[in-house]
């Protein structure tokens, strides 16, 4: 009798581990938990938190799958050219994705490089901010004759809103709001950066899209974020350049006919 008891507990304790292994048996198939853990992955790597109750319903999921696959094979489904042409196409996606995961994780961004490039970036950017108006027309004789206007009292933003061609400032009284310099053409850029607070050009300033009359309202330093700020999305940038880099290189090695 002890015999067949110590039979029976070594038997269940070999047993044990084999189901544990699964998370179901559909038809005699088992289903292995290694697949709620790859599901789980895909699932983080959409961005959405894993709850146990999610687990739950993952679990169920793989079931359902299961069961649904085994049908497929019966009407002979995965043995058609359209199905391996599609498992092909997802084989290589999964391959790709993990070659880059891997590059990445081999090549990751560094503080010194996110730092350099902030900088680039500050250098570029830094400077002054000019919140500007300004009135476009197509002629200068059309120009000339508003500065007149202007000059013995008429109102700059009213003068915008009836003849300036430009719809997105004239409806506001030719109000361009912050911007630095760079963000205009050449010609409007040298006019607007030569005058003080408060001045208006004394010429109509003429580029591709017309004659202008220029006002700066006020000047102030360039307001820019911090490194801190930026740290995430300047990473990502980076990290993305590199990644491009290398598939640039994996490309011009490969003998393509």
């Amino acid at each position: 009798m002890k015999k067949t008891l110590l039979s029976v507990a070594l038997l269940a304790a070999v047993s044990l581990p084999a189901w544990a292994q699964n998370i179901a048996v559909v038809n005699g198939k088992p289903v292995p938990s290694s697949r709620v853990e790859a599901l789980k992955q895909q699932v983080e790597r959409s961005g959405r938190p894993v709850t146990p109750e999610m687990m739950g319903q993952i679990k169920e999921e793989l079931i359902a799958r299961e069961v649904f696959m085994q049908e497929a094979r019966k009407r002979g489904l995965d043995a058609t050219e359209d199905y391996k042409n599609q498992i092909e196409l997802a084989r290589q996606s999964i391959l790709i994705r993990e070659l880059f995961a891997d590059f990445q994780k081999k090549n990751p961004v560094t503080d010194a490089e996110i730092k350099a490039e902030y900088d680039k970036f500050v250098a570029a950017n830094g400077g002054k901010e000019y919140h500007a108006r300004h009135i476009l027309v197509e002629k200068e004789d059309e120009a000339l004759a508003l500065i007149a206007q202007i000059k013995k009292g008429g109102n700059f933003e009213e003068l915008a809103k009836k003849a300036s061609k430009d719809p997105g400032s004239g409806a506001n009284g030719g109000d361009l709001d912050w911007a630095n310099a760079g963000s205009y053409v050449p010609e409007f850029s040298a006019a607007m950066t030569k005058l003080d607070k408060g001045q208006m050009t004394e010429t109509p300033v003429k580029t591709q899209f017309g004659f202008h009359i220029i006002r700066v309202d006020d000047v102030r330093d360039t307001k820019l974020p911090a490194l801190e700020e930026v740290k995430p999305q300047v990473s990502q940038q980076l990290q993305q350049q590199k990644i491009a880099k290398y598939q640039e290189t994996l490309r011009a090695k490969a003998k393509i006919q």
